[in-house]
This record gives structure tokens, C-alpha cells and sequence, in this order.
């Protein structure tokens, strides 16, 4: 399963696990297809500060969640929660969510700082002393951070977030702490009407759409920790009709973006101060590697120029301030992940193609600069 990957290996008996993620993301539903694949197991308690039984029956019933252990409490008081999982002792507890609980020893409304890491340290002391394993939900701010305290992190095993667009089916899970595994796998599902389906080879979905031959577009194998995945770039260029040219970026850093505008117009010359600038990274993931300069620029330029970049390239590098076409790690997975996919040509740094060992059966075309780029792939 995708969540194990993430985990690394499965869920540990009797560890904290906190899933954060925007309101609508799925958490929910990858929460109860959790207790319907540990049946037989053991009992799981499914306390809800948010939602009635009757809710949460309706969900179970829509996504198929065949598990008779499943025991509900409509509870936000931590006593009362207590005293209901040392009576059941539970496989596993779920919490949903921790910013609804309150203890009746703090005087703060439920929420707040004090009352997060109050109840957070209660639900991890009954944990640990009694080996049930516990996933928190938590809620996220505007910058997507989980609400409360940064040492409600700290306290628990396990942090993962549940990223996507919340219109887009795509989601990623990612671990950002793991004390018992890597915090380098992502997990990858599409959200559809019978929950969250996973996607075992998401490089072939996100690249099943694309034209034949678009001009402004190209393939970047970009690495999500250990998984290689080939994401489309597109890119479009267009008159600005303000004084103050446009640059939007969807899916990658905005200044990253306003840095790679301005080394294409320094060092190839292409006039893009009176041009408003798009860039989006198709199936609404959030790429920040440096890896996919080269596909962005080269999909600008490719965009400007009307001149489309030839079907089955990819593209890989590090664009830096001078021009020079930098070198990344994971090179050989990033090209074996193309190749698989029946791409012709992968350009990679010139200083990554002298290091590599085997033979592709894929063109392997190394470059030193933008302007090397432009002319190996046509837009010069």
C-alpha cells in the first residue's frame, strides 16, 4: 500500500501518528479505508469531535468499509475519551480531530495552544503505555502548516500531510517526520466516488493527456523521494497589456520562476519584460527541486518562439544565474523512468552524462548552458 511506502513499511504498534491536510482533502476517507484494512486485527475507536455516528456510517458505507470492529465516540472530553479506550483497548485509535478536544483542567477554549499540547501529551502517554497505535487528525492554517503549537510535532512519531489541489482528483501523501523510517517517499492517490485509489505508476497518469506536439510544453523527470516521476511543464508567453508584465507560477516558487525569466533574457536574449509569463505543472502537484529549471525555461522560450519542442524529449537540469546547466542527483533513475515510458531523448547536464555507466536505449544528449539547450533542441 502507498501509505506503508510513506510509513516505511507499515504502521509501528503502539506509535503517534499526526495527519495534516486542508479541509476536503481526503483525510477522513484515507482514515477509515486505514480501519477497514486492519480488520480481523483488532478493534479500532474512531473518536469524533466533528462528525455524528450517523456521518461517519454514511461515509463508511459509501467507500465499501467492511470492518464490524469499528466502535464510534461522539466525544471531545479527554477524560471521557480515557476512560473509553482503556475499557475497549483498542488496535487502534483514531482522533479526529485534535484542535475539537478539550481537557476540563485548562481553562482555554478547545484549540488553543495550551489545550493542543495538553491533550496531545495525554493521548501519547495512553499510547505508549498501553501499545495502541493512535493517528491524529490535524487541521492546517493559511500556509499550510498544522494548526497549534510546533511542538505538537515534535511529541508525536509521525507526521504526514495529504497535499493536492483540492479540485484536482490527484493526492500526495508525504512524510515529513519518521522516526521509524525515511522522510523521502511520497505516497500517491486519486480521489474517486469509492475513496482514495492508489497510483502505482502515477508517471504514465500524469503524462496520459498530453497533445501531440504543443508548443510551450515539455516532460521533466523530477524526483519525489525516492520515486521518479515525468511531470508535463507548459509554459505560455503572451503581449502584456499593463504596464507591469504578469509572471504566475502553478505548481513550482514564483521567484524561482521571476530568476529563470531573467536569466533567459540575459544571457540568450529573449525579450520577455513586455511579456506576460505562465507556467503550470499539469495534475496539480507542487514540484520546489531544482531539477526543473531546464524544463521551464525551455518551455518559456518554446512558448515565446511558437516553435514546439519535438515529442518524447525530457528534460532535466539546474539552471543557474550565470546560464550554466548545473548537475542533480538520482540521474540514472530520472532517465531509467523515462526510458521505461518510451521518451527518445533525455537532455541532462553535461557534467551528470560524463559520470554515467550504463548504455540507454533512450538518446542521452548532455548540455552545458541555455543557450547549448536551445540549440541541441531546436529553438535556436
Amino acid at each position: 500500500m502507498e501509505l506503508d511506502r510513506v510509513l516505511g513499511g507499515g504502521i509501528v504498534n503502539g506509535s503517534l501518528v499526526l495527519l495534516g491536510g486542508e479541509p476536503g482533502i481526503g483525510k477522513s476517507t484515507l482514515i477509515l479505508q486505514i480501519c477497514d484494512k486492519i480488520k480481523g486485527e483488532g478493534s479500532v475507536l474512531y473518536v469524533s469531535g466533528e462528525e455524528s455516528a450517523e456521518q461517519i456510517k454514511i461515509r463508511a458505507d459509501r467507500l465499501g468499509i467492511n470492518n464490524k470492529d469499528i466502535l464510534f465516540l461522539g466525544e471531545t472530553d479527554i477524560n471521557l475519551i480515557e476512560e473509553a479506550i482503556l475499557k475497549t483497548n483498542p488496535k487502534l485509535v483514531i482522533i479526529d480531530s485534535i484542535q475539537t478536544m478539550y481537557s476540563s483542567e485548562i481553562t482555554s477554549a478547545p484549540g488553543s495552544v495550551s489545550q493542543v499540547r495538553e491533550i496531545t501529551s495525554k493521548i501519547m502517554r495512553i499510547c505508549k503505555e498501553n501499545a495502541i497505535t493512535t493517528i491524529i487528525i490535524g487541521h492546517v492554517t493559511k500556509d499550510g502548516n498544522i494548526a497549534g503549537p510546533r511542538v505538537l510535532e515534535h511529541m508525536v512519531d509521525t507526521v504526514l500531510y495529504l497535499e493536492g489541489e483540492r479540485y484536482f482528483s490527484y493526492r500526495i501523501l508525504r512524510g515529513v517526520k519518521n522516526r521509524f523510517g525515511s522522510t523521502n517517499e511520497i505516497g500517491m492517490f486519486e480521489m474517486q466516488d469509492k475513496g482514495m485509489v492508489e497510483i502505482t505508476n502515477p508517471s504514465s497518469i500524469l503524462i496520459s493527456e498530453r497533445e501531440e506536439n504543443p508548443a510551450g510544453s515539455i516532460i521533466v523527470a523530477t524526483m519525489e523521494g525516492t520515486r521518479p516521476l515525468l511531470i508535463e511543464i507548459q509554459s505560455l508567453t503572451t503581449p502584456s497589456v499593463f504596464g507591469l508584465p504578469r509572471r504566475t507560477a502553478n505548481g513550482m516558487d514564483y521567484n524561482r520562476l521571476t530568476v529563470l525569466i531573467a536569466v533567459l533574457e540575459k544571457k540568450v536574449g529573449l525579450a520577455l519584460g513586455n511579456q506576460d509569463v505562465y507556467i503550470n505543472v499539469v495534475g496539480g502537484i507542487k514540484l520546489n527541486e531544482p531539477a526543473i529549471d531546464l524544463a521551464v525555461v525551455l518551455a518559456a522560450a518554446s512558448s515565446y518562439k511558437n516553435k514546439p519542442i519535438q515529442k518524447g524529449y525530457v528534460a532535466i537540469g539546474e539552471v543557474g544565474l550565470t546560464g550554466e546547466i548545473r548537475s542533480v542527483n538520482l540521474i540514472e533513475k530520472r532517465i531509467k523512468e523515462a526510458e521505461k515510458l518510451g521518451f527518445k531523448c533525455c537532455i541532462i547536464p553535461e557534467s551528470n552524462k560524463k559520470l554515467l555507466k550504463e548504455d540507454y536505449k533512450l538518446d542521452i544528449i548532455g548540455v552545458t548552458d541555455i543557450n547549448d539547450a536551445m540549440k541541441k533542441i531546436g529553438l535556436k
